[in-house]
């Protein structure tokens, strides 16, 4: 029997970490199980394109370090596809006995190794990948095994289940009965189940059998309760940690730390994805980075600042693997860490150094004082429909403009103000993404004196001197960078008041979709800089203003042009019409109708000065009064600038606009 009052502890604070620290580095366990279930096809015509993208989300489950489970089977799929296809098939056959079936799957990779190998000396389908595979096509059924992790979780919880080196047949059913047990208390706690279903979304697997949250919480048990983990201090942070792929000599009595400081032109860091392993040489002797160590990321000049939160991940002598388990938004510059007496002794020259355990926590209380620990939270969700009902644009050209933007990467919403530009853009990304997720988007409003060192990079003052600073724009970027597998937009409002060609300089080129995560080199400190594939830029364009001059051509040619039209005829804005059930109302919008046809068909105006439909929206209690403003404050003002030469019609229309209010 297991040690129920260990239990208890160890649940306690799974319970009270779960959704603000363990979560947000752990969901991709159950996104990884949707992302199979959804791709999964064992009859599919290509199996090993099918099996890539099955076992996209998988990440560190099957690839760390010097762990290339997946690259491995996807390359026998691809390359011996009805093989492959068949070991899986023979490995989900449910009528035979599973341990005889992960026997035989390990079998059949070595003679796939000798056939199709190539060369390499191990396929590392071991136990741990089968039994990953097997989770991910059964997560109603069966657990992530490893066998450091269950021998921790069994020596913390007790239960009489022995687990061994190279026992495999054995550890492998001890592993499923005691894990068993486990799933079953943890599903007699409604609160832990309740706790897990308010981080759930459509993204993940809603693991109602909770066998998904029971590998997690052994993993929790392994790194926090275990005889190896007893001295480690807190989590500063998580990330998509490497569950499950530490070697089996892995324990230490302690964490160290260590100081990463990488020459940005050489390491680029603050645009390393979040979860990328890089190898850096280092002959450190026996004073060797291992597993579990902590490392902060510091990009050295011309730079300057710490961008990356790291982990060690292995290595041996004369190399270290080092994985970027956080991204810092908000980068931390030398003269804030030289303001730390603790810091006093950090050289920030090229290389790598141990820290201190103070030095360490000061660094993060610095870091975490500019980038507070990242907390998960489930948005709402959003879509086509939610556009619709709320921007006003009919079906067909919600899904040009969304074509558009999805295949050019960079389009300018143009329009007459009122036509609900900026409002569009905002919600547009919230369409694409699925969800009301603001991390992910930027917005910034150019204007003539906006410059090249607010948009990419220039020195700005620090200190008693000067420091190189990214601006908005790159800072985004590399913010995208860090989850490639997610869309980001940056909207810039009056795209046309900037100097385009000053703003965006040599990214003019980058921007281009057919130029994304290319390298160019930056006019300052001449630093490679790329803008990622998964970065849409929306900017928007007033074609009333005509103080302004035109588009510059050369952003002409990298953007697509949507003219925004107002949609008093969308069925959105007709249902919003119709649930203020207001006459005058009704007779004011058939009046501004005909003006727009007007203005229209004016040979020195056009189309792109209409009078757009945001002017009518958001009135919770439709009175004369509040419509009279709109006329006369809103309205009359701009046909007296359109019309300036023509004060007669401008009066025509005052009487035709004000006589529809009655």
């Amino acid at each position: 029997m297991m040690d129920m009052e260990k239990f208890g502890t160890a649940l306690a604070e799974y319970k009270k970490k779960f959704a603000g620290d363990i979560w947000p580095g752990e969901r991709y366990k159950w996104e990884a199980v949707k992302c199979f279930r959804d791709n999964w096809d064992e009859d599919a015509d290509n199996f090993g394109e099918m099996l890539d993208r099955a076992l996209d989300k998988a990440g560190n489950l099957l690839t760390a370090g010097n762990y290339y489970a997946k690259k491995m089977i996807v390359t026998f799929a691809k390359v011996a596809g009805d093989e492959t296809r068949e070991m899986f098939r023979k490995l989900f056959d449910e009528s035979a006995d599973v341990y005889e079936r992960i026997a035989n799957f390990k079998s059949a990779s070595d003679r796939m190794l000798e056939k199709y190998g190539n060369g390499a000396s191990n396929h590392y389908q071991d136990e741990h990948a089968i039994s990953v595979y097997l989770w991910l096509r059964y997560p109603d059924k069966y657990y992530i095994y490893k066998l450091r992790i269950v021998r921790d979780a069994s020596e913390y919880l007790g239960g009489g289940y022995t687990f061994r080196k190279g026992a495999y047949s054995d550890n492998l059913r001890n592993f499923y009965a005691f894990y068993d047990e486990i799933c079953a208390e943890l599903k007699k706690d409604a609160e832990l189940k309740n706790i897990l279903a308010a981080c759930l979304d459509e993204e993940c697997y809603d693991d109602p059998e909770l066998r998904t949250l029971t590998a997690d919480f052994a993993f929790f048990i392994s790194n926090n309760f275990s005889a190896a983990a007893k001295n480690f201090p807190p989590e500063d942070c998580r990330g998509p940690v490497l569950s499950g792929t530490e070697p089996e000599n892995a324990r230490r009595e302690e964490r160290r730390y260590w100081f990463f400081r990488a020459a940005p032109k050489v390491w680029d860091i603050s645009g390393m994805a979040v979860g990328e392993i890089l190898e850096y040489p280092y002959d450190g002797g026996a004073d060797l980075p291992e597993e579990g160590d902590m490392a902060i990321g510091y990009e050295t000049s011309p730079l300057c600042q710490v961008s990356a939160i790291m982990r060690v991940r292995g290595g041996s002598d004369g190399k270290v693997l080092l994985q970027k388990i956080e991204g810092l938004p908000s980068p931390v510059g030398t003269e804030l860490l030289k303001e730390r007496p603790e810091l006093a002794g950090l050289e920030y020259f090229p290389g790598l150094s141990k820290l201190t355990k103070s030095e360490y926590e000061a660094l993060m209380n610095t870091v975490r004082s500019e980038n507070p620990v990242p907390v998960h939270k489930v948005n709402p969700r959003y879509d086509k429909e939610q556009f619709l009902s709320e921007v006003y644009m009919d079906g067909d050209r919600y899904e040009r403009l969304k074509a558009i933007l999805t295949r050019k990467k960079n389009v300018i919403l143009q329009g007459a103000p009122g036509v609900g530009k900026t409002f569009a853009a905002k919600r547009l990304a919230y369409s694409i993404m699925g969800e009301e997720d603001d991390s992910r988007i930027e917005f910034v409003q150019f204007h003539q004196n906006y410059s090249y060192e607010d948009f990419i990079m220039g020195y700005k003052p620090s200190g008693n001197g000067f420091e190189l600073r990214y601006g908005v724009f790159c800072r985004f970027c590399r913010k995208a960078a860090n989850s490639p597998d997610k869309d980001f937009f940056f909207i810039i409002d009056e795209i046309n008041r900037g100097n385009i060609s000053k703003i965006f300089g040599e990214l003019m080129m980058l921007i281009e979709v057919d130029y994304r995560d290319k390298k160019a080199s930056l006019a300052y400190g001449g630093l490679e800089f790329s803008v990622p594939e998964r970065l849409h830029i929306i900017g928007m364009m007033n074609t009333a203003d005509r103080s302004l001059a035109m588009i510059d051509y050369a952003l002409r040619r990298r953007f697509s042009f949507f003219e925004m039209e107002p949609g008093f005829d969308s069925e959105g804005f007709r249902r919003y019409q119709e649930s203020l059930g207001n006459k005058s109302f009704d007779n004011l919008i058939e009046r501004v109708k005909e003006l727009n046809e007007e203005i229209a068909g004016d040979r020195s105006l056009g189309r792109g000065f209409c009078i757009g439909h945001s002017y009518f929206c958001g009135i919770e209690e439709c009175t004369g009064e509040r419509l009279l403003d709109i006329v006369d404050f809103d309205i009359l003002p701009m046909l007296g600038e359109y019309w300036f030469d023509d004060p007669d019609k401008v009066k025509k229309w005052e009487d035709i606009l004000r006589g529809a209010v009655k």
